[in-house]
């Protein structure tokens, strides 16, 4: 019986841990569309493109083999999740990473691609 109560009131410890740390749903409700940004293969390639520094839509477009239409239209999916940032340079706009943290998740998640652990 002491085994069972202890055991109990270790697994509400962990619930009210779990709580603690739990984010608000508004910012789960962010980060679930963030990933779900990111997650899309096209728009995938072009970050793994601007890890490597600031690009134009031109070279964004040689760089991860689309066409002009479809590259701009991922950057504005990207842009208005607040994942990347542009400039302008004269005429042309230079996009770049918005936040570091991404490149840092980006990166893992391609280590782990063959990691047997």
């Amino acid at each position: 019986m002491e085994d069972t109560l202890k055991e109990k009131h270790e697994h509400e410890e962990r619930v009210r841990l779990a709580l603690d740390n739990m984010p608000s749903e508004e910012d789960v409700d962010e980060l679930a569309a963030r990933f779900k940004a990111i997650s899309e293969p096209s728009r995938l390639k072009i970050l793994f493109a601007l890890s490597c520094g600031e690009l134009c839509v031109e070279h964004l477009t040689q760089a991860v083999g689309g066409n002009q239409s479809a590259v701009s239209h991922q950057l504005k999916t990207l842009k208005d999740h607040r994942i990347i940032k542009c400039r302008r340079a004269g005429k042309q706009v230079i996009y770049s990473i918005a936040d570091g943290h991404v490149l840092t998740m980006i990166s893992v998640a391609k280590e782990h691609l063959n990691c047997n652990d």
